[in-house]
């Protein structure tokens, strides 16, 4: 019974099968448990314990703790995964309350989890979809603070925008944009730099063709990173803000980390669909 509540499920929603809990957790959530207990399975443990979330009924999303024992044979091979799930809301609150009497390193600590989770979740992703959905989830890049992203690919000399984010913030004219026009995700491309964009006045100088355009948004500074796979340029992304300026040098190296990460991800998931391209061709061709 306490389980079904920790889960929100009515007991006739339930059939014994594990499988069916996945409907209450969130696709990247799911990535990262299965590898941590993956990690778990083959390196010998003989328990792990995690902190996840989960989508509860009316959309909200709760956090949840699970602890588990792996019984394994003489062999050493795991046999049988006996665990607990509890509701672990109370805990973090309390937990949240001592993070703010070290807001600065908790902060950093924060970041720094978004990058080892993300990068986490990246590691499962077989598309460039997959990537798009874990940078646009709103529990992930956005406890970095960010409110609005947008991340383009590089094709043919262009930059073609493959994710913008919230809602109703595309701007007009920039699907596709040249290399070489006066946009912060072509510089980067250009420079094979990234760049911190710390005031709206710095914006407004630096970008006069983009910045009229985004003025609703209330952006207050901003950070550009070129996505780099083999030394080479394939794409770039932006975290816009709108209740800070400028960025330590802790920050700037968190979110460097953060794009080498999604260029990895990203070439990954650009091979697997080439491969699964020419499959189909040759799939074809042969019938």
């Amino acid at each position: 019974a306490q389980a079904h509540e920790v889960f929100d499920l009515r007991p006739d929603e339930y059939d014994g099968n594990p499988q069916t809990l996945a409907i209450r957790v969130p696709r990247h959530e799911a990535y990262r448990l299965d590898g941590m207990v993956s990690k778990a399975l083959k390196d010998g443990s003989e328990n792990y314990g995690a902190y996840f979330r989960i989508r509860c009924r009316d959309g909200t999303l709760r956090w949840t703790h699970t602890q588990a024992y792996i019984r394994r044979d003489e062999t050493g091979r795991p046999r049988r995964i006996i665990g607990i799930v509890r509701d672990a809301t109370d805990e973090l609150a309390e937990s949240e309350e001592r993070r703010e009497q070290a807001a600065e390193h908790e902060a950093r600590r924060q970041q720094t989890s978004v990058v080892q989770l993300t990068t986490a979740a990246l590691a499962h992703a077989r598309t460039v979809q997959d990537v798009i959905d874990v940078l646009k989830d709103t529990h992930g890049l956005t406890h970095l603070g960010a409110t609005s992203l947008v991340m383009g690919l590089v094709e043919a000399g262009r930059i073609r925008l493959v994710a913008e984010g919230p809602s109703g913030s595309f701007v007009p004219g920039t699907l596709v944009t040249r290399i070489d026009e006066q946009y912060p995700m072509s510089e980067v491309v250009r420079t094979l730099s990234p760049r911190f964009i710390e005031s709206p006045e710095e914006f407004a100088e630096s970008y006069p063709i983009l910045w009229p355009h985004i003025t609703d948004l209330h952006i207050t500074s901003a950070a550009y990173m070129p996505l780099i796979a083999q030394a080479r340029p394939i794409g770039a992304i932006g975290l816009l803000y709108n209740d800070r300026r400028g960025f330590t040098s802790d920050e700037r190296n968190v979110l460097v980390a953060l794009g080498s990460s999604i260029a990895q991800s990203l070439q990954r998931a650009m091979f697997y669909e080439q491969e699964k391209d020419l499959a189909s061709g040759l799939q074809q061709a042969m019938l």
